[in-house]
């Protein structure tokens, strides 16, 4: 969908997660099964604002920063799964190996902010990931199912503060026609997207082809 852009730093012993120039203190588990550590809010989720989608399917000035982040790079896949999306078929696959174990379509980037091709690596993976705008700091939406990025992000690809990262999405709609609206990023139906989340860990090679 967007790009989020994402850092992790610490001051002192509290994570913090920095969006543009804003900073969020974060508090969460680490979930042993998927390395992810998710995120718990100290009190209420932040209230829902409406969710309109323009007609591009784009939310513009915007970017979602993901609530919390595992450890990147430091835990190498050790089965042979593969993610594997096609973007002129607007779909995409987990493979383990060698064999198909699930395919689901997907919105991919519109054409003046496409996806990226190449193989990557699965880098963060992120339970509730939040949606940010970089103009006002201030979160937009609903986190968990009904926000923007949907309730799991999968991140694939940085380049400068920008991050490209699989998640889901309030408006399936969208994935249902296969779009291309997204800035970049890969919208999945919720459902879908959890069970591609819960199958890959950090390491889990990204194989994208035009």
């Amino acid at each position: 969908m967007l790009r989020p852009s994402l850092r992790t730093v610490l001051a002192g012993f509290t994570p913090l997660l920095v969006a543009g120039a804003f900073a969020l203190p974060l508090a969460g588990s680490l979930d042993s099964a998927s390395g992810a550590r998710a995120a718990e809010a100290g009190g209420p989720a932040p209230a829902p604002a409406a969710l309109s989608t323009p007609a591009s399917g784009v939310v513009p000035a915007v970017r979602p920063a993901p609530a919390a982040a595992v450890a990147t790079g430091s835990q190498a896949a050790t089965s042979t799964t593969e993610i594997r999306l096609v973007l002129s078929k607007r779909e995409i696959s987990l493979i383990r190996d060698g064999k198909v174990e699930g395919r689901w379509p997907v919105v991919i980037g519109a054409p003046g902010t496409p996806t990226p091709t190449g193989t990557y690596k699965v880098q963060t993976k992120v339970v509730n990931p939040v949606y940010r705008s970089t103009v006002s700091g201030k979160v937009k939406g609903a986190v968990g199912r009904n926000g923007p990025l949907g309730h799991r992000w999968i991140g694939f690809h940085r380049t400068g503060i920008d991050d490209y990262g699989i998640h889901g999405t309030p408006w399936p709609w969208w994935v249902d026609a296969r779009a291309a609206v997204s800035q970049g990023c890969v919208r999945m139906r919720n459902e879908h997207v959890e069970k591609l989340f819960d199958a890959v860990s950090i390491g889990t090679p990204v194989v994208i082809k035009p």
